[in-house]
C-alpha cells in the first residue's frame, strides 16, 4: 500500500526542519561524548604523478581544530604491534566520525570533504593518523534518520585511519603542540663549529650559509644548540653545509664558522630510518666487493 502521504521523509529537493533538527542533535552528541582533535590537509611543493598516485614532497602546513566521534571505543582496529624480518611496525587502525556540517564550517569551502591523504592528530594518544578511506554513506541507520540519505546527503563522514608512518613530510602547522611531536623524528645532522662565533642559536629557527636566506647555498632547521659543546643539530636540511663557512640565524642573528663536514651519523634513535644502518652497509660492502675496479660486478 502507498505510505502516507502526510508525511514526506524524502523530499526531493530541499531538506525539512526535521532533518535539520536530527542533524543538531547528531552535531550536539559528538561535542558531548567526542573529542577535539586537529584535521592538517595534504599540499605538496611539486607536481604530483597522477599515473602512480605519488606525491614525492608532501607538506601538512595548516591544522584545523574539530571534534570527532571515535568509533574504536574498546581500542585500536587492524594487525596491530607486527613484528617482521624488517623489524616492528605498528599497524594500528582507528574509525572517526565528523559531521559534515561542522566540517565544512571548521575547515571552510576550499576542501569540500575530508580527503584521502590528509592527517589527523588525536591529543589523546599523541599520535597522528592518515586517512585511508572517506565512507560518505555510514552503515549506521541513525544517520539517515527522516530520509537524510537521498544522494549521498548523509549527517557524517566516517573515517577510516591508519597510523601515520613518517617519511621526512614537512610537517609545519604553526601550532606547537602538534609540531613537537614529530620534530624528533626527523633524521637530524651534527655541525660543529669553532669557538670564534658570537650568539645562540633559537630552537626552531633557520640557519643558512651563504649572503642571505633568499640566496642560500644551504638552509636547515635548528634542532638543539649546545654552546658548550659547540655542537648545532640541525634537520629539515635544504643542500650541503660546507666547512670553513659562517653558519648563520635567522632569527638569532648568531654568526659561527662551521668546521669540517656535516655528520649524519651520529644519531641512532628516534628516526624511522635509521642512517647508521647505511653506513654499515657500505661498510660491509667495502670489504666484499673491491670498488675501486672500474666493473666490480662483471669482467673488465
Amino acid at each position: 500500500m502507498p505510505t502516507n502521504f502526510y508525511f514526506n521523509n524524502f523530499p526531493a529537493n530541499h531538506v525539512t526542519q526535521e532533518q535539520l533538527l536530527v542533524e543538531d542533535l547528531v552535531i550536539e552528541s559528538m561535542q558531548i561524548h567526542g573529542m577535539d582533535v586537529f584535521y592538517l590537509p595534504r599540499t605538496t611543493r611539486d607536481q604530483v604523478d597522477y599515473l602512480y598516485g605519488e606525491d614525492t614532497l608532501k607538506q601538512y602546513v595548516s591544522a584545523y581544530p574539530i571534534e570527532m566521534y571515535l568509533e574504536n571505543v574498546t581500542g585500536m582496529d587492524g594487525e596491530g604491534d607486527f613484528v617482521s624480518k624488517f623489524g616492528l611496525e605498528i599497524r594500528d587502525e582507528v574509525s572517526l566520525l565528523v559531521s559534515r556540517r561542522r566540517f565544512a564550517y571548521q575547515v571552510g569551502q576550499n576542501i569540500i570533504r575530508p580527503r584521502e591523504g590528509d592527517l589527523i592528530y588525536i591529543p589523546l594518544v599523541e599520535n597522528f593518523f592518515e586517512i585511508t578511506f572517506v565512507e560518505h554513506e555510514n552503515d549506521q541507520a541513525m544517520f539517515y534518520t527522516l530520509g537524510r540519505g537521498r544522494g549521498g546527503n548523509v549527517y557524517v563522514y566516517s573515517l577510516k585511519m591508519k597510523q601515520f608512518v613518517f617519511s621526512n613530510e614537512l610537517i609545519s602547522t604553526g601550532i606547537s603542540e602538534i609540531d613537537e611531536q614529530i620534530r624528533d623524528n626527523y633524521s637530524r645532522t651534527r655541525l660543529t663549529v669553532d669557538t670564534g662565533g658570537s650568539g645562540n642559536y633559537k630552537q626552531d629557527e633557520i640557519i643558512y650559509q651563504g649572503t642571505d636566506l633568499a640566496n642560500a647555498t644551504a638552509t636547515a632547521v635548528v634542532h638543539t644548540w649546545d654552546y658548550h659543546t659547540k655542537a648545532l643539530d640541525i634537520y629539515r636540511v635544504i643542500g650541503t653545509f660546507a666547512g670553513s663557512s659562517s653558519i648563520i640565524g635567522d632569527e638569532s642573528g648568531a654568526i659561527w664558522t662551521q668546521t669540517g663536514a656535516a655528520d649524519d651519523t651520529v644519531f641512532d634513535n628516534n628516526v624511522f630510518e635509521d642512517i647508521v644502518d647505511n653506513t654499515r652497509i657500505e661498510t660491509e660492502a667495502d670489504s666484499i666487493i673491491d670498488f675501486s675496479e672500474i666493473n666490480p660486478f662483471g669482467e673488465p
